[in-house]
């Protein structure tokens, strides 16, 4: 897990002044970054990435007297941040145990808060309540349990990534098909001028994170891991 969790607005904050101007990220600029997030591609390696890129692009600017597009999207970046996180991988920097975060805002009370707010958010979905109330009960439990000590946040973190896959699938079974068929076309809308710069593997990656996030804003339903503690 990265020993930062300031990651999406770092990212965010970089990419604007990169740019020169005020962008607020798109829904797909957003899932991005999550699936950065989740490859483990330390911030640092990110931020590199995004300077390269904006490096190449003043490159072109300077060397020809034509217009050159400008960046309006993170995908434009997601290239160059592959090649960075390429290029780092035999490194190991940028980890570290989310324990030597416990006294930087994860202490026990404000994680079992946190918990709390999340299970109470669940209890009150208007969606598949019976199997969000399980997931909220959970919640509950470990709010209440020893497993906020600062060793063992680690594992806490596992059950809360498990319980959060459960939430997806739950979501994705009990909505109606025309929604989901709405998010994956907005998705593949938003995605079309960035598909020559991804894999399919990343896209797919896109593609569900996107989806997820519109399931969560759909039904005002939180995300469950403390890497969103501090933006909640």
């Amino acid at each position: 897990m990265q020993n930062y969790f300031n990651y999406f607005t770092e990212i965010e904050e970089h990419f604007q002044r990169r740019r020169g101007s005020l962008l607020l990220l798109s829904t797909l600029d957003w899932a991005l970054i999550e699936t950065w997030r989740e490859a483990g591609i330390p911030l640092a390696v990110v931020l590199r990435g995004i300077d390269e890129a904006f490096d190449k692009h003043d490159a072109r600017q300077r060397s020809t007297t034509r217009r050159v597009r400008q960046i309006n999207g993170l995908a434009w970046t997601a290239q160059a941040v592959m090649e960075a996180a390429e290029q780092q991988k035999e490194a190991a920097t940028g980890t570290a145990s989310i324990a030597t975060e416990a006294n930087s805002g994860f202490e026990s009370q404000r994680i079992a808060g946190y918990l709390q707010a999340a299970a109470d958010a669940l209890d009150s979905s208007t969606i598949a309540a019976e199997a969000l109330a399980v997931i909220a009960q959970r919640l509950r439990e470990l709010a209440a349990s020893s497993a906020l000590e600062a060793a063992k946040l680690e594992e806490l973190e596992r059950n809360l990534t498990t319980l959060e896959e459960k939430l997806f699938a739950t979501l994705t079974t009990h909505v109606p098909e025309e929604l989901l068929l709405k998010f994956k076309t907005e998705a593949a809308r938003d995605l079309a001028a960035y598909r020559s710069r991804m894999s399919a593997v990343q896209l797919r990656q896109i593609e569900q994170q996107f989806v997820h996030k519109r399931l969560l804003e759909q039904y005002q339903l939180p995300r469950l891991s403390l890497f969103y503690m501090r933006q909640a």
